[in-house]
C-alpha cells in the first residue's frame, strides 16, 4: 500500500504507470532491424527537447556523471585548461571529475545560493588571449541549492570576449523540466539523464553535441572508450549500438517523447512553474527562506530550504521518511544539516505536491518548529486554485 506514496527528491523522479508499461517489454534483439528503425525519431524527438535541429545525439547506458565524463573524454586532452564556477554540489563533482582526467582547472568560487557568475567569466575570458581556456562547464539548475543559472548570459559573456571555448552545460535536473534552448544560446555540450524530466529510471545518458564539439574529436587525447563519440555516432549511423544498449529505457524514452509532446512544452514548463510557484509560497508562510539567493536564481524543479538556526535538516527527512515513509532530499555539501529539498519536477500535479507540502509540514510540527500547521498548505492551495484555471485552458 505505502509504495502508493510518491518521492519529493529531485530525482530520480516519480514514474508514470503509463512509461512503467512502455518499458516493460520482453528482451529484444538490438541488432534486429527493428531496433535500428526506432533510432532516427528517438533522437529526433530528444532534439525538439533541447530546442536544436543540428546537435547529434548520443546516448550511454549511464547516469548524468557519464554524460560528464563523455563530454570531456571526446573533446579534450590532459593538461588543457577548463573553466568552471563552484556554487554547488554538482559543479564540485563535474569539478572533481575534471581535475581527476588530468585536466587544468581553473575554478571561480562563488557563494552556495549564487549562480553562474557571467560578469566573471568575461572577465576570465577577457583576460585570456591566447585562449588556453578550452571550455567553459556550467550547471544549469545546481540540485543541491535549488538554483538555475542563466545560460544565455553565460555566451554572451563568451561572445563579449570574442573567445572560442566550447559552452558545456549540464543540464540533468533542467531539460525536459525548464526552458532550454541549445542553439539559442549556442551550446556545443549538454548533458541530462533519463531519470528526472524524462520521468524514466535511471540508467541512460543523453548528450547533445554541436558540430563544433564533433570537430574537436581529432585532437583529443584524454582516452576513451566506453564513452566514445565516436563508437557510438558509427554504430548508431548503421542502426545499431556499439555494445548491449538499455533497449527498455529506450522503449521508455519513445513514450515520455509523447507525453511531453502531447501536454505540450510550454504547458510543462508552465505546469513546474506552477507546482514550484506553490511550494515557494508555502516556505515564505513557514516563514523559512531558500538557499537560492535571489528570485531570478529561483529553480522550478527543485526548491532547498534553509531549516532555523537550532534544527537539524537531516533529522527532518529521516523524520518524514520513518514516520510516514516518504522521502524528501537531505542536504549535500555546504547544506548538509542546515537545508532539506523539495523536488518539484517529473509526474507531479497540484494535488501530489499539497500532499508533500501536507507532510513536510506535519513533519516539522512533529519536531516543534515554529510554524504554523496547515499554514503553508493553505498557501499553496491558494495559489494553485487561483492559477489552476488559466493552466487548464492553456493546456486545452
Amino acid at each position: 500500500m505505502f509504495e502508493q506514496n510518491p518521492v519529493f527528491i529531485p530525482g530520480p523522479t516519480n514514474v508514470p504507470d503509463r512509461l512503467r508499461r512502455a518499458m516493460d517489454v520482453q528482451t529484444r534483439d538490438h541488432r534486429s532491424p527493428e531496433f535500428g528503425a526506432m533510432l532516427p525519431a528517438l533522437f529526433d524527438g530528444v532534439r525538439k527537447v533541447f530546442n536544436t535541429k543540428t546537435a547529434e545525439i548520443i546516448t550511454f547506458p549511464a547516469s548524468g556523471t557519464g554524460g560528464w565524463e563523455a563530454a570531456v573524454s571526446n573533446t579534450l586532452s590532459p593538461g588543457d585548461t577548463v573553466l568552471i564556477a563552484r556554487y554547488g554540489m554538482f559543479s564540485h563533482r563535474w569539478i572533481d571529475l575534471c581535475e581527476r582526467h588530468g585536466l587544468n582547472v581553473e575554478i571561480i568560487e562563488c557563494a552556495w545560493g549564487s549562480g553562474a557568475p557571467a560578469d566573471l567569466f568575461a572577465a576570465k575570458l577577457a583576460a585570456d588571449k591566447s585562449h588556453r581556456i578550452k571550455a567553459v562547464l556550467v550547471t544549469h539548475n545546481e540540485t543541491a541549492t535549488g538554483v538555475r543559472s542563466d545560460i544565455g548570459a553565460v555566451r554572451r559573456a563568451m561572445d563579449s570576449a570574442d573567445h572560442p571555448a566550447l559552452l558545456m552545460v549540464d543540464c540533468v535536473s533542467s531539460l525536459a523540466s525548464m526552458p532550454f534552448d541549445f542553439d539559442g544560446w549556442g551550446v556545443d555540450i549538454a548533458i541530462t539523464g533519463s531519470q528526472k524530466g524524462f520521468m524514466l529510471f535511471t540508467g541512460m545518458c543523453i548528450v547533445a553535441v554541436s558540430q563544433k564539439a564533433l570537430d574537436y574529436r581529432a585532437t583529443a587525447k584524454l582516452p576513451r572508450t566506453f564513452f566514445s563519440f565516436d563508437d557510438m555516432l558509427a554504430a548508431n549511423g548503421a542502426g545499431g549500438y556499439p555494445y548491449t544498449p538499455p533497449i527498455q529505457l529506450m522503449f521508455g524514452l519513445a513514450e515520455s517523447l509523447k507525453m511531453l509532446a502531447e501536454e505540450g512544452m510550454e504547458n510543462v514548463y508552465a505546469r513546474h512553474f506552477r507546482l514550484a510557484e506553490g511550494v515557494r509560497r508555502a516556505v515564505s508562510a513557514w516563514g523559512l527562506s531558500l538557499c537560492a539567493e535571489r528570485p531570478e536564481l529561483y529553480s522550478d524543479t527543485v526548491s532547498a530550504i534553509y531549516v532555523p538556526k537550532g534544527f537539524d535538516s537531516n533529522a527532518l527527512t529521516q523524520h518524514a521518511f520513518d514516520t510516514y515513509d516518504i522521502s524528501f532530499g537531505v542536504g549535500l555539501g555546504e547544506m548538509n544539516g542546515r537545508a532539506f529539498r523539495i523536488g518539484h519536477l517529473g509526474a507531479l500535479t497540484d494535488v501530489t505536491m499539497l500532499s508533500g507540502l501536507a507532510t513536510i509540514e506535519m513533519a516539522m510540527a512533529d519536531l516543534d518548529y515554529p510554524i504554523e500547521l496547515g499554514s503553508g498548505v493553505a498557501a499553496a492551495q491558494q495559489f494553485y486554485r487561483t492559477t489552476a484555471g488559466a493552466s487548464l485552458a492553456k493546456a486545452a
